[in-house]
């Protein structure tokens, strides 16, 4: 049975840090990995993505500087690295698992996904 399991999110000031974990089991972890967030209201959007090797690392324009995406394969662990923090980042955050080795901005690449953990970031 596959899973992708969130964790890691929480209430946070404006400025502040979080880190979130994405835990796989079930599934070859050779793949390109993703994360996105939903606003309420709003679609899920793209927020940064992975290859399989840690390598082709992209994210939106709105996190850049900001946000770092990581994993380590020999714990098929996947990260989310948040500095910075603003209200506008609030979210439930997904991450989800690529139908190849690249990681990529459309969701519709992605053939698994976690069920999300809320970030709420205070002003």
């Amino acid at each position: 049975q596959v899973q992708l399991v969130e964790s890691g999110g929480g209430l946070v000031q404006a400025g502040g840090s979080l880190r979130l974990s994405c835990a796989a089991s079930g599934l070859s972890f050779s793949r390109g990995m993703g994360w996105f967030r939903q606003a309420p209201g709003k679609e899920r959007d793209f927020v940064a993505a992975i290859g399989w090797n840690g390598g082709g690392t992209s994210y939106t324009d709105a996190v850049k500087g900001r946000f770092a995406i990581s994993r380590d394969n020999d714990k098929s662990l996947m990260y989310l690295q948040m500095n910075a923090l603003k209200p506008e980042d609030t979210a439930v955050y997904y991450c989800a698992a690529s139908r190849s080795v690249y990681g990529h901005v459309s969701p519709y690449d992605y053939h698994y996904w976690g069920q999300g953990t809320q970030v709420t970031v205070s002003s």
